[in-house]
């Protein structure tokens, strides 16, 4: 009974414990995800302070750009004695550059709007692999006339043919010989499928179209003009005065780079599309009006059976004078068609071309493809028979003029 009274006496919490002994976490559910939440914070925080990455936690997508390379770093021309390495090689040896693209801004040549632009190194499908001939995808290209540069095919001279009678569009030189003549040029194309398109098909095929080397397939474009029997030129970017305010885009030649940088840039550009008769500026008054940096891309454009037509935007261009000294085809602009770009203003120029046509014989003018420029050239286009005179191709004109 003592026994008894003692256990009642004892409080149950004691009896509980010493009978059953239960373990217990030394802390609660709640204590352990604040903790853990305490973790993950510090984490993040020594994230943010010591990584070098300026947007780190910012959603991202990894693209692979491949550039062209480059002739020297930053436009700045390399040190006296250092070489360049050679843009063109010989065509047993030379692996076909792989197609690049990149996006970047260039100024439209018709309305010099900027915008952005995919472009590449080339056409692959005019591009080959060790020995094999190029796989021509362009219609009416001439293999014999390709050469095979780091960047791609560029033209090239071979069985005494020259890409500048080959690709010179079709005309009657007896006839033209006889009469006043007109050449008119519409440049900036290639950027801007569109009013590309509206210069191919709603123009006369004697009319010349003159491509700049960007957009995402300049080479299609050129196809299907060269389809609708419209010869093409192909416009270099050169440096204009203010330069680099104003760039005219990528791999543009430049006074402050060597000739052999620019010729290696040159040859970027010759590789972008096929087919055509000639080179032409894509601005470039300064590069145009210095003799030292011009000689070596006259002098090229020569060799590689090309002509060379000079926009006319500045009277310092030296392109004529070269051009004779190398025995190079050459046309310049009289003036610009659309120079402002209204339908009265444009309409009083193409007088003036017919004028001058007249008075000497041979009239060359360049235009944009602005809407307004394309709807005003076709109709007084039609009007010219009547009037007696004659549009040609600026190859006929370039003819005629060296013939006169």
């Amino acid at each position: 009974m003592a026994e008894a009274a003692d256990e009642l006496s004892t409080p149950l919490g004691q009896q509980t414990v010493g009978r059953t002994r239960r373990f217990r976490l030394p802390f609660t559910a709640m204590q352990a995800l604040a903790v853990l939440l305490g973790l993950v914070l510090v984490g993040f925080v020594g994230v943010a302070l010591f990584n070098d990455n300026p947007l780190g936690g910012e959603p991202m997508a990894r693209i692979t750009l491949r550039n062209p390379p480059q002739a020297a770093p930053d436009d700045k021309q390399a040190p006296a004695g250092q070489a360049t390495e050679p843009a063109v090689k010989s065509v047993a040896k030379t692996p076909a550059a792989a197609s690049d693209a990149k996006t970047v801004t260039i100024i439209d040549g018709s309305s010099g709007k900027r915008q952005d632009v995919v472009i590449g190194a080339g056409d692959p499908a005019e591009k080959a692999d060790g020995d094999a001939p190029p796989p021509l995808a362009r219609s009416g290209i001439d293999p014999r006339l390709l050469e095979k540069s780091r960047y791609g095919m560029i033209p090239a001279v071979a069985d005494g043919l020259k890409p500048f009678t080959v690709y010179a569009a079709e005309a009657d030189r007896a006839k033209a010989a006889r009469m006043p003549v007109v050449a008119v040029v519409v440049a900036g194309l290639g950027v801007g499928a569109a009013k590309t398109t509206d210069a191919i098909m709603k123009l006369p095929p004697a009319v010349t179209l003159a491509f700049t080397p960007y957009g995402a397939d300049p080479g299609k474009l050129a196809e299907r003009a060269r389809a609708q029997r419209h010869e093409i030129l192909l416009q270099i970017p050169m440096e204009p005065f203010d330069y680099p305010d104003n760039d005219p885009g990528p791999q543009t030649l430049l006074t402050t780079l060597s000739g052999e940088q620019n010729l290696d840039r040159l040859y970027w550009h010759l590789s972008r599309l096929q087919g055509y008769a000639g080179i032409a500026n894509f601005m470039g008054a300064r590069f145009v009006a210095s003799d030292p940096v011009m000689q070596p891309i006259v002098r090229e454009a020569a060799k590689r059976g090309l002509s060379y037509f000079d926009d006319g935007s500045t009277p310092r261009s030296v392109a004529q004078t070269l051009s004779a000294g190398q025995s190079l085809p050459f046309a310049k602009a009289d003036f610009a068609i659309d120079a402002v770009p209204t339908s009265a203003e444009i309409d009083r120029a193409l007088v003036k071309l017919e004028t001058i046509a007249k008075e000497r014989g041979t009239a060359v003018g360049v235009a944009s493809a602005l809407p307004v420029s394309i709807e005003r050239l076709g109709a007084w286009l039609k009007t010219l028979d009547s009037k007696g005179i004659m549009l040609v191709p600026l190859t006929t004109a370039m003819l005629k003029s060296k013939s006169g």
